[in-house]
């Protein structure tokens, strides 16, 4: 894997919005999470790179008898200086290391880990099945397929552009989810306020800083560090690493006890997050971690 940086957890110094509908884009780019100690200031949008790209608005360092020294760049990323990586689906993808040094914070020990994302209708075909609201009222008909996979997933996008979210289970007039054996109704939602769907807050939630956990286990909001997400890649160009922190939004069914499910977004994140962290595997979740602070 191509780096920027010899210093794999100071590639992002300001925290960095990807919120780019991977709808439209060859490549899934979805917003993560990337904190810091010191607060932002507005318009800082710039990236501290490693030895090889001038400032536009500086004089070019003096030569150094030790390492170069870190140059900035402001504004986005120049198309040269991001790294290009081919993902082989057969192989498992090059990541950065997780960060040296001792785990800071309460350790709670390990977690199944499992992903969920956001279905999108324009992706299924097939026989149509209705889509019913908490009140038995038809939303639409949608391919039978997409249903299957948004009564698993919680949330998702129909064609119109409508964001659907998880309204009730044990709805009489829903068609039942194959996988779950419940019947669910949802509730049809602004996009502009939920592009990603609604969590168990009744907030909008976000790829890659949402999770679902037990609540019973750890409380909704809480921030959460894991060590095997940092330096994951947050997009599938490779082009920003996740930081490992993430914040308690959501809860399923499913999810029991020790169990954490991350949010990807989108359905190729979710491969390849799966081929570095394979499901089942085991994470370490991490409260009170400092790293995390910004999301208090």
């Amino acid at each position: 894997m191509i780096r920027l940086t010899d210093r794999p957890h100071a590639i992002l110094a300001r925290s960095v919005a990807l919120g780019v509908s991977c709808w439209a884009l060859a490549a899934c780019s979805t917003a993560g999470s990337v904190w810091m100690a010191e607060p932002l200031t507005e318009g800082d949008d710039s990236l501290e790179l490693g030895e090889g790209f001038p400032a536009p608005d500086e004089p070019p360092p003096a030569p150094a008898r030790t390492a170069a020294p870190t140059r900035r760049i402001h504004g986005p990323l120049p198309p040269s200086a991001r790294p290009v990586v081919n993902i082989d689906a057969n192989a498992h993808p090059p990541r950065l290391p997780p960060a040296p040094g001792p785990l800071q914070g309460r350790v709670l020990g390990k977690f199944k880990n499992t992903y969920y994302d956001f279905p999108n209708e324009a992706d299924y075909q097939g026989p149509t099945v209705p889509l019913m609201n908490g009140e038995c009222q038809r939303i639409r008909s949608v391919p039978r397929p997409f249903y299957e996979a948004v009564c698993v997933q919680g949330s998702g996008r129909l064609t119109s552009g409508i964001t659907v979210s998880f309204n009730r289970r044990d709805c009489a007039c829903a068609e039942v989810c194959p996988r779950t054996g419940q019947r669910i109704c949802f509730d049809a939602l602004d996009i502009a306020s939920y592009p990603w769907g609604r969590g168990a807050t009744g907030q909008a939630i976000t790829p890659l800083l949402s999770v679902a956990v037990d609540t019973t286990v750890i409380p909704i909001n809480t921030p959460i560090y894991i060590p095997e997400f940092d330096g994951l890649p947050r997009d599938t160009d490779y082009r920003a690493t996740h930081d490992g922190c993430f914040i308690v939004q959501d809860r399923g069914v499913g999810v029991k006890g020790t169990h954490v499910d991350v949010f990807t977004g989108h359905p190729a994140m979710t491969r390849l997050w799966n081929q570095l962290v394979p499901s089942n595997k085991g994470v370490t979740v991490v409260v009170d971690s400092p790293r995390c602070a910004r999301a208090e």
